[in-house]
Formats: structure tokens, C-alpha cells, sequence
């Protein structure tokens, strides 16, 4: 009895610690992050900012990897050095303080550079769930790139660069059940209710009820009836067509009961109705298969299902056959329904109603799922749980599956590729992105000087001037390779980049970092849609242009 009190005491110290969090990703959101495996690479002002935001959230582990001491220089833009770090390991020393954040999350660190162990040590990076990259150049962010695809750890590279900051993704396939989208689609049934809804409207007889109840009938009730009341006069259609449509609204208007001592033609109008008619477009356009959802139907991850095939394509497998075998079209009904005017009796019976065939119809998808797995050689049917397939029916018309290109594959093609050379140009010529376009175009310029020079750009003072002119060629070259002509260079923006000496400022550094880990949280909860493409942010004018989305 005494281990399990002290379980539960500590559960619910974790639910109140966590709580604001919890209600944002819920309790299986957190459970993911309290198992995840984190490594970060660069304890920067950039690195340090993102970690933090991670061990507040409750990562299980992190190590961090830095082979540089601390300077004067990181006492000002690291909040997690002072004065006692001098001379010591930023690894340690960042390692050290995040404890003080969160004391169930475990750290360690390595005190190596990050390009050190890419080229001796690529097998370190296996069993992590997740790599922060920061401050990488474009060549070991290629590489980077490289060993965690093998290794199957997803990556958030983040750099800020002065007044500008980058941050992409890296993953072969991130698959997104909960993507919580803003406008959620309704799944109602009423142009063709299954058999308990349509006998549970059917013992509504509007006409006598008593008047309460008439202006509290669900407007799903309302619908289906008053659907069969048109057919009836219209040789069994509903109706057709813009006129007919409009005709039926205001059948459906007149429908309401008359206020007694009024004269004809005067309803007592009643909220109920006018929500029939703002939903009567269920009736002749219900919500079917999404054309995201049905390109995922013919993916081959769905049609070939084998032994290392990921829970989510079993699932849209087996839904795929749901609405080709089972529901005449239609996905897995959710189960929810809109808040709408009814009594609470009312509202309940019909919720429970759409909860029962919810249920029913996970059973369904569950049972083929469990087929496909058992007829799947080398595949295990009892992995698969049915909290996760009623997860899946639950949100399976907003599902995700995101496969990103490398970190090559995105700069060649936007810098390399005379078929990219249009969006390239349409980025740089347009008023609204062609500064962040540019800002992209130049800090891939910063790391080619680097790598000519042995340096990046302003990092010695009495040389500034040289390398504008340096950095300006190299841009200039570069929309050259990309078959585009020479636009005129953004002479500020290049006057900054040397100005700054790839420096990192703390407040653009924690702005970045906040993108990074909330693209992290989104990745290991694997919930909301990550970013795609590639995020630049200009803390010049405080904007951002995604580059590259697909």
C-alpha cells in the first residue's frame, strides 16, 4: 500500500507541476516528453534558451555537447554563465545550472565540439529521440543531417547570427495524429443518419410537443426530419442545386411554430431553427474523405503495410478499407458534436448516441487493424493499442504525414537549381519577403566566406570593410549558379552581417531558442504540425519568412 500511495502522490505532484502544460498537450503529450532522450549540440545563448524551455517541459534526459570554455564574452549573452564559470567547460557549466530548473530531468554532458564528434564519433548520436543543432555551418548541418536519418533521430537545427536567426527541420517522416487544427470539420451523418439516429429523430413529432421543447430540439433532430418532410414533396432528393437549396432554407424557416395571437405568418422564432438552417449544408455537401486524407490512401506506406510499418499507417489502412467496406464513404465518426441549442436531457442522449457509433466504428478499424498486423510477417498485433486506434478515428480528417528533405536537398535546390531559380526570384523581388529572402541568401554566404577565409565575416575588426566586399561577391555568385540575374545588394544587410561577427545577441538568441524547442515539444508529442521549410527571422524589422515549404 505504501509503493502505491507514494506512486500516486507522485503523479499528482507531476499533474500540478505540469498542469498548464498538460492542458495545452494533454497527459499522453506529457508522458512523451517525460520518456524523451535529448541531445543538444552548442551551448550558446541559442542552445542554452532552447534546453531550458525543454527541461521546464520535462524531458526525461539531455546531454549537452560543447567543447569551448567560457569567455568574458558568454557572462553577456549567456544567462546560464557568470563569473565563477570563467575558464570552465560551457558543457559543464550548462549542464550544471539547467539542473536547477527541473530536478527530475537527468543531464550530462560532453566536452567535445559537435563537428569533433560528427567526425570521429557519428554513432553517438544513436538513441536519441531528438538533436538540437545549434550554431552549425551548412556543411555539418549536411552531415548532421546524414547520420541522424540513419540513426532515426529527428533534428531542430536553430542559429541566430547577429539581428537574424534560422531554424529547420530534419526528419525522414514525421506522421501527426492530434495536428489540432483551427477549423475543425463536423461530422453530423444527417444526409444519411445510421439507424439509432434516425429512429431516435423520428420519435420527435414536432407537432405535439409543447413549446419549450419545440425551441429545444437539437438541430440535428431538425434536419433529418425536416430532410424527409422535403424529399416527400421533391420525388425523394434533397435538394439540388443553388435555387433548391435556398428553397429549403426557408422551408425550414417556415416550419417554426406560429406565436399564438399572431397573425399568419408570423413564426415565434427559435434558436434551433436558425441553426438548422446555418448547418442545412451538411444535407447536400456532408464532410467526406479529405483529398490530403485520400492521397495518404494511395501512399505506399499504406498499401504496402509491413513489419516496420509505424502504428499510424496500419491504422489509415485499416480506415482506408473502413470507408471503401464500411461507412459508404464517410471516415470513422469522431464521436463530438457542436455545442447547439437543446435541453441538457436532450443534448446528452443525442451526445451518447454519437458516442456509441464513435465507439462502434473504432471497433471496426480496430479489428482490421489487428488483420492486417496478424496476415503482416514479422509483425506484432498485440503492440498496437486501441487507445491509440480511437485516437487516430478520433482526428483521422486532420492527420499529418510530413517528409522532409535534407538540409542539402533544401539549399540546393533553392540555391543550386535552375528549377527553383523562379521561387528564388519571386522571394527577392517581392516588397513583402524580399529582405528575409535575402537574409537566407546571405548568412549561406557567411559560411562560404568561412570556408574560403578560415573565418566568418567582421570577425576582425581592421578587416570589416574587405569582407562586405567579400560577402557581396559571394552573393553576387551565387544568384549567378542559380540562374538568376544580379539584383542590387541589400548593402545594410551586409554592412550588419560583418558588423556582428557572427556573433549571438541574447534576445534575438532567445527567440530563436523559443522556436526551436517549441518545433522540439511539437515533434516529441506528436501533436500540432511542425514547421516545414526553413524559418528565417529578421529581428530588424521583427519578421519571419518561411523559405522552402512543402
Amino acid at each position: 500500500m505504501g509503493d502505491a500511495s507514494a506512486v500516486a502522490r507522485e503523479s499528482q505532484d507531476k499533474d500540478k507541476r505540469y498542469d498548464r502544460q498538460i492542458r495545452i498537450w494533454g497527459k499522453d503529450g506529457q508522458r512523451k516528453l517525460e520518456t524523451a532522450n535529448v541531445c543538444l549540440l552548442g551551448a550558446g545563448p541559442t542552445g542554452s534558451e532552447a534546453m531550458k524551455n525543454l527541461v521546464l517541459g520535462g524531458v526525461s534526459s539531455y546531454t549537452i555537447v560543447d567543447g569551448t570554455k567560457v569567455t568574458e564574452r558568454d557572462l553577456g549573452n549567456n544567462f546560464l554563465m557568470d563569473k565563477s564559470s570563467l575558464g570552465q567547460s560551457k558543457a559543464e557549466c550548462c549542464s550544471r545550472l539547467l539542473q536547477d530548473f527541473n530536478e527530475s530531468v537527468s543531464g550530462r554532458f560532453v566536452a567535445e565540439t559537435p563537428e569533433q564528434l560528427m567526425d570521429a564519433k557519428p554513432d553517438f548520436f544513436d538513441g536519441f529521440d531528438l538533436v538540437l543543432a545549434t550554431q552549425l555551418t551548412s556543411a555539418y548541418q549536411h552531415k548532421l543531417c546524414d547520420i541522424c536519418r540513419k540513426s532515426g533521430a529527428r533534428v531542430v537545427f536553430g542559429r541566430s547570427y547577429g539581428l537574424f536567426g534560422l531554424v529547420r527541420i530534419s526528419a525522414s517522416e514525421h506522421t501527426v495524429v492530434e495536428s489540432k487544427p483551427d477549423n475543425v470539420l463536423l461530422h453530423l451523418r444527417v444526409k444519411d443518419p445510421w439507424p439509432e439516429l434516425a429512429e431516435y429523430a423520428s420519435n420527435f413529432d414536432l407537432e405535439s410537443l409543447d413549446d419549450m421543447t419545440y425551441k429545444h430540439v437539437p438541430y440535428v433532430v431538425l434536419l433529418i426530419k425536416l430532410a424527409e418532410a422535403w424529399k416527400l414533396g421533391h420525388g425523394g432528393n434533397l435538394p439540388q442545386g443553388r435555387a433548391e437549396q435556398r428553397d429549403f432554407k426557408a422551408f425550414v424557416r417556415s416550419q417554426q411554430r406560429r406565436r399564438r395571437g399572431e397573425p399568419e405568418g408570423v413564426a415565434d422564432e427559435g434558436e434551433n431553427f436558425r441553426e438548422a438552417v446555418e448547418n442545412a449544408h451538411y444535407l447536400w455537401s456532408p464532410p467526406g474523405v479529405p483529398s490530403e486524407i485520400s492521397r495518404y490512401f494511395a501512399d505506399p506506406a499504406c498499401e504496402e503495410i509491413t513489419s516496420a510499418s509505424s502504428h499510424f499507417w496500419v491504422c489509415m489502412a485499416a480506415v482506408k478499407d473502413f470507408v471503401a467496406e464500411r461507412s459508404g464513404g464517410a471516415l470513422p465518426l469522431p464521436g463530438s458534436i457542436p455545442d447547439m441549442t437543446a435541453t441538457t436531457d436532450l443534448y446528452l442522449d443525442l451526445k451518447r448516441l454519437y458516442d456509441s457509433k464513435a465507439e462502434e466504428d473504432c471497433d471496426w478499424v480496430f479489428d482490421r487493424a489487428i488483420q492486417i498486423l496478424s496476415r503482416t510477417p514479422g509483425a506484432d498485433p498485440s503492440a498496437l493499442g486501441r487507445d491509440y486506434v480511437k485516437g487516430f478515428c478520433k482526428n483521422c480528417a486532420h492527420v499529418k504525414v510530413l517528409r522532409f528533405p535534407t538540409v542539402r536537398q533544401e539549399q540546393e535546390g533553392f540555391l543550386g537549381g535552375a528549377s527553383q531559380s523562379s521561387y528564388l526570384q519571386s522571394l527577392l523581388l517581392s516588397e513583402d519577403t524580399a529582405e528575409n529572402a535575402f537574409v537566407y541568401l546571405m548568412l549561406h554566404a557567411a559560411d562560404r566566406f568561412r570556408q574560403t577565409h578560415g573565418h566568418f565575416p567582421g570577425k576582425f575588426d581592421d578587416g570589416v570593410q574587405e569582407d562586405v566586399g567579400g560577402v557581396k561577391s559571394i552573393v553576387s555568385s551565387a544568384l549567378s549558379e542559380a540562374g538568376l540575374p544580379t539584383i542590387p545588394v541589400a548593402e545594410e544587410y551586409v554592412q550588419e552581417l560583418c558588423r556582428c561577427g557572427a556573433g549571438e545577441i541574447h534576445t534575438v538568441a532567445a527567440v530563436v531558442g523559443g522556436i526551436v524547442a517549441e518545433e522540439a515539444i511539437k515533434l516529441l508529442t506528436e501533436q500540432f504540425v511542425p514547421l516545414s521549410g526553413t524559418l528565417v527571422y529578421n529581428a530588424i524589422r521583427s519578421t519571419t519568412l518561411r523559405i522552402g515549404k512543402f
